[in-house]
């Protein structure tokens, strides 16, 4: 893959994805591209986008990428742990791995941005991916997500991204550590509640008690904190993440900033110098993209995590609580919405639902449970990661693997004569999956996953869970005084 850089920029020389440590870049994308298009002159746009650096990505090395929802964007939203240049006051890391990675959902038609936080954390499928002039590539294999960067960079990542979600990725985005303090200093700093006094040497963060405004330095030190705050988990930080992302979306879109044209252009100005992009992300698409979403009200950007639990292989490690992650990746993926609560059915359509064909029997304990689990889905990953989560909740794994023959319109799970308590159990650890007696396949259930377990294949709207929480950008989490 080859970079690009406007000509008026090619002396300056930028790390590829050097980038923010933890989200802030969220709030900035987004920003951006709400507000973009209230810049008066469209030359002074055009102005600022030529310092952008870009990246070659080839689409067709991504593979069969899942199906676009006409004039809806997807933005992969990558922070490198790279420490290189500027950015090598802030410590030591060996290779490139996303510190943040998250996926922006902008719809236009529905007034909404969603930001989906992938944590760092995860242990995943990662795919095959080949070799680079920079990167040794690899092989199909389980591990921390961001490992897909550090070993086919940025394009394996996104491939990785769109395989494991079902989320068609339109462009990517990354930014760095100091230009993330520049960003925020050109607004004059984000204010912020403080609920305790906040140390943590390692992020170079030293805060009081107290409402305040937070200079550049101060941000980048508060987003990068783990172990000041909370448990010390990548989760815990996610949530002051979004918390601060919230506080700088509501200062740039604050009367003082859109009025002050100065302030707006440095504003930019600070986010354009400071990101690298695919090199089809032109300044006409992002023109496009602000000029639709700059009338998204505060309160329809949303911020949510990939629902998870302790991954059972890795007790610091988390993986993918399925089928909710699931059910949240086919919202984004349709772009069906955010909504948490699945519609009630009327009486009348109550009354002709048929009767089960045989009567539930109570579950089996899960630990008495053998079950095989095979994707019958175009989800790369999906089988190993609800495996995963049964064996985290006593499930005996005999295996996993892809159904013999077309798979079932709806998720089922199959014993033998029987054991159908022991197929309830897998049953109801998988909302609407189905029971289905098959003689002779012997002492092991078999679960097959269908288009009801993924994006893609899934109905036509997408009511989530209840473990999907949704924070939208009015929401102050903490009060002072």
């Amino acid at each position: 893959m080859s970079r690009k850089r406007s000509p008026a920029r090619a002396s300056r020389r930028r790390s590829v994805g050097r980038s923010l440590t933890s989200g802030g870049w969220v709030a900035v994308a987004t920003t951006a591209m709400v507000i973009g298009g209230s810049l008066t002159a469209y030359g002074a746009y055009y102005d600022i986008y030529g310092n952008i650096s870009q990246e070659n990505i080839d689409r067709d090395a991504l593979g069969d990428s899942p199906a676009k929802v006409e004039g809806v964007v997807n933005i992969m939203v990558i922070g490198s742990d790279v420490r290189t240049g500027d950015n090598a006051d802030y410590g030591t890391a060996e290779g490139e791995r996303p510190d943040t990675l998250v996926i922006a959902h902008l719809s236009p038609s529905r007034g909404s941005a969603t930001l989906v936080n992938l944590p760092r954390d995860s242990l995943v499928a990662l795919p095959d991916c080949p070799a680079t002039e920079t990167k040794p590539g690899q092989a199909a294999h389980r591990a921390m997500i961001g490992e897909a960067m550090n070993n086919g960079g940025v394009q394996c990542l996104w491939k990785t991204v769109q395989e494991l979600t079902g989320v068609h990725i339109d462009h990517f985005v990354s930014v760095d550590f100091t230009g993330f303090k520049g960003m925020v200093d050109s607004l004059g700093g984000v204010d912020m509640c403080i609920p305790t006094d906040l140390k943590d040497e390692k992020a170079k963060l030293d805060l009081k008690a107290g409402q305040q405004t937070l200079n550049g330095e101060q941000s980048l030190a508060y987003v990068r904190s783990r172990y000041a705050q909370g448990d010390g988990s990548d989760l815990g930080r996610i949530e002051r993440q979004q918390e601060f992302m919230g506080a700088m979306l509501r200062k740039v879109t604050s009367g003082d900033t859109l009025s002050s044209p100065t302030t707006l252009y440095d504003f930019l100005g600070s986010v354009t110098e400071s990101i690298t992009t695919d090199d089809e992300f032109t300044v006409d698409t992002m023109a496009d993209i602000a000029i639709t979403m700059r009338e998204v009200d505060l309160g329809n950007i949303k911020f949510v995590t990939v629902p998870n639990g302790q991954a059972p292989d890795d007790p610091n490690r988390i993986a993918w609580r399925e089928p909710d992650a699931s059910q949240l990746f086919q919202a984004i993926a349709s772009d069906t919405g955010l909504d948490t609560d699945a519609p009630e059915k009327d009486e009348e359509e109550k009354e002709e639902e048929p009767e089960p064909a045989e009567a539930d029997v109570a579950p089996a304990a899960p630990a008495e449970v053998s079950v095989t689990v095979h994707n019958g889905t175009d989800v790369s990953g999906l089988a190993a990661e609800i495996a995963a989560t049964l064996q985290a909740e006593g499930f005996v794994i005999a295996g996993t693997g892809n159904p013999e023959g077309a798979p079932p319109e709806r998720t089922t799970v199959y014993h033998d004569t029987g054991l159908r308590s022991h197929a309830q159990a897998v049953a109801e650890a998988l909302p609407d999956a189905t029971v289905e007696e098959l003689p002779g396949i012997g002492t092991t259930v078999r679960l097959v996953l269908a288009g009801d377990q993924h994006g893609p294949g899934g109905e036509d709207t997408a009511a989530l869970p209840s473990s999907v929480e949704a924070v939208d950008a009015t929401a102050k989490q903490n009060a002072c005084g």
